[in-house]
């Protein structure tokens, strides 16, 4: 038994080595001063300087940041208010949108991605910030209904005809009864759909246009030869990621104790 909770150890610490080396190789590599991805030729700032010096980072850093944001607010708000109407909806109504929603999410990136383009194209719509934009919400939107129709099927459903009786008017008892009980299923919604915008390669690459490039398109083309630079735009990624997560985490513990107080 002893030598059974040894060997889990011993392969967790592996996964978890097998999983952050990397990570923990490229914050390393990005203070390194040489412009070897391999040799360590002292400590150096010299790569964060020129990614805040080069307008192409900075452009595809801002281009990805604000999509992401405005998807999530987007998707989130849209795939909220759907998944809300189709819980009062008809069954055979209800089973065919979620069935549709499940389109999105099963088809291969890259179908989607020819798809979108042929759209934006038969349409006449000029490729760029605004195609990007469309394209990451119309993904965003599936996983958000996905994560807030399981909270919305827990739910008493006689609690807004309860709010109504008390005389809330149907806004305020979707926004005062409604939203707050579906809020974990909403945040967990935003967080999967900031994730999937923020990352996503092979939808932007075919609907973009203009010029305009996110984080991911601009990686793709510095990989085809040495720059440093990308360890230190990756580094700076994952601080952002990082400091995001710790205030989701960090933030409802600070309100709990507030109440408790």
């Amino acid at each position: 038994m002893k030598k059974h909770a040894v060997s889990s150890k011993v392969l967790i610490l592996f996964i978890m080595i097998f999983f952050y080396a990397p990570i923990v190789y490229t914050f390393i590599f990005s203070f390194n001063s040489s412009k070897s991805l391999t040799h360590w030729g002292g400590f150096s700032l010299r790569w964060y300087q020129k990614m805040f010096a080069s307008s192409d980072m900075m452009s595809a850093l801002w281009t990805t940041i604000t999509i992401a944001i405005l998807a999530t607010a987007i998707s989130t708000a849209v795939g909220t208010i759907t998944a809300i109407g189709l819980s009062k909806s008809r069954r055979v109504l209800k089973v065919f949108t979620e069935r549709t929603n499940d389109l999105p999410i099963m088809n291969p990136d890259i179908v989607t991605a020819i798809g979108l383009l042929m759209f934006f194209s038969a349409l006449g719509i000029k490729k760029g910030y605004t195609t990007m934009l469309l394209a990451h919400v119309m993904f965003c939107i599936p996983y958000v209904m996905l994560s807030v129709s399981p909270k919305l099927r827990s739910l008493d459903p006689n609690l807004a005809d309860a709010a109504l009786d008390l005389g809330a008017t149907p806004f305020q008892a979707l926004i005062k009864v409604i939203i707050p009980q579906l809020m974990p299923g909403i945040i967990s919604g935003a967080l999967i759909a900031f994730t999937m915008s923020f990352d996503d390669f092979i939808i932007s690459y075919f609907v973009t246009g203009n010029g305009v490039n996110n984080i991911s398109i601009l990686v793709y083309t510095m990989s085809k030869r040495i720059n440093p630079s990308i360890n230190a735009l990756s580094t700076v990624i994952m601080l952002i990621i990082t400091i995001v997560l710790i205030l989701i985490n960090i933030i409802p513990l600070l309100k709990k104790k507030e109440i408790k107080e």
